[in-house]
């Protein structure tokens, strides 16, 4: 095999130009599938942090059975009990990779300033419990204020573009009205304790977030919504409910549990797209190297015809030519890539030097233009290149094998 190996390389520096050419063809089309494959890889991060930590969703969400399809019709009837609560968060937490289950209680109403009244979203939750799932999500979106703490449960936090609307600021006082269980309208004095960027343009303008003891008694129930369970891994989301809704059922708790990204839209949206560009992308590549690879090697078979046909009278079978082009085909694969690689490299360098940023659609600031450094994707992308080269290569190599000896030596 070393010969075979060095014989094809002799042939394919023969013509030098043309091979380059396929070379460089090969190593953009490389650069350019991994570098997005990079860029892709960090924003599904970005993503999924965001959806879990930032939108405070966890890993997953319990809610009692029938919520989602009949709670916002009667929240009483499919809201947790306090009981209930306590029952799941201990039965939750025995779990070696749960990191905590807090529950949260989601409302909507109007919010005013004493002038200026506007829709709300909020949510309640239990202040050190949103803190750790916020994790270092909170370092990307700093809170002006002291933000959600105990001592204080009429404090709330607004978003900026909210409490711009409002002419709120931290220390400021307003009130917030909502409908209760039983639909009768509660109104209650708040203090804005913090202003957050909630990071999209969509939301800016109406979210909220109260202490779960004050969204309770403006609720006027005891009851939660749903339990919000953080894990030590997102890895080990599908295989954590699974193993959650057996025991909860075995306890005789009717529940059913949705991910986080099964409740994050904006999430699912933006990885179809990037999926499908990706797609695009990659038969581009597909392409342009095929038709590289089988034009070089067509001309090669052209041009050693005379060659092939002495290899052929020799004892060289049929299946030996048909090799030895298979393997001339591979190896601009695997140098094609090896320059992919370089280019790859050089651009991820250049990237991190300037460190550009760039605002996409929908979100309200601007945020850091990263590619990872992917390696497997790189191992596996180079891999399929060789084969997809060395296959690219058997036709013409099948068409020299076929020549007939008298014919290919006569050729001129």
């Amino acid at each position: 095999m070393k010969n075979w190996i060095k014989m094809a390389i002799r042939n394919i520096l023969r013509n030098k130009r043309r091979s380059f050419v396929t070379l460089v063809a090969i190593g953009v089309g490389f650069a350019a599938v991994s570098l997005f494959r990079g860029y892709t890889d960090n924003t599904y991060f970005g993503l999924r942090e965001s959806a879990i930590r930032g939108e405070g969703l966890g890993h997953l969400i319990v809610y009692k059975a029938g919520w989602l399809q009949k709670g916002k019709l009667d929240p009483e009837r499919y809201m947790f009990s306090k009981e209930e609560v306590k029952k799941i968060t201990e039965i939750v937490t025995e779990e070696k990779d749960v990191v905590l289950a807090t529950p949260q209680i989601h409302l909507t109403g109007i919010v005013s300033n004493g002038n200026i009244s506007t829709i709300f979203l909020a949510q309640g939750v239990v202040s050190k419990d949103d803190r750790t799932i916020k994790g270092a999500w909170a370092s990307f979106r700093p809170i002006t204020g002291e933000g959600l703490n105990d001592k204080k449960k009429y404090g709330i936090e607004m978003a900026q573009d909210l409490a711009k609307h409002l002419n709120l600021e931290p220390g400021k006082d307003g009130v917030v009205m909502v409908s209760t269980l039983s639909g009768q309208m509660n109104a209650m004095d708040i203090q804005v304790s913090g202003v957050y960027d909630s990071g999209s343009d969509a939301t800016n303008d109406k979210f909220m977030r109260y202490n779960y003891d004050f969204a309770q008694s403006l609720y006027d129930t005891q009851m939660a919504e749903r339990i919000v369970i953080l894990l030590n891994d997102w890895k080990k989301t599908e295989t954590m409910r699974s193993r959650i809704l057996g025991k909860l059922a075995g306890q005789g708790i009717a529940c059913e549990i949705k991910t986080w990204n099964e409740l994050s839209l904006f999430y699912s949206k933006v990885r179809g797209m990037f999926d499908m560009i990706f797609l695009f992308l990659f038969s581009i590549v597909l392409v342009i190297v095929v038709m590289s690879t089988v034009n070089t090697m067509s001309m090669a078979v052209l041009e050693r015809t005379r060659e092939i046909g002495t290899l052929r009278a020799l004892g060289l079978k049929r299946k030996g030519v048909s090799l030895l082009f298979a393997i001339e085909g591979g190896l601009l694969g695997f140098l094609g890539s090896l320059i992919g690689m370089a280019l790859h490299l050089s651009v991820w360098a250049i990237i991190r030097g300037i460190s550009p940023t760039y605002t996409p659609p929908g979100v309200s600031t601007p945020i850091p233009l990263i590619v990872n450094l992917v390696p497997q994707s790189m191992a596996v992308l180079m891999i399929f290149l060789i084969f997809l080269s060395l296959a690219a290569a058997i036709l013409p190599a099948r068409r020299a094998a076929k020549q007939n000896v008298v014919d290919a030596l006569g050729h001129v």
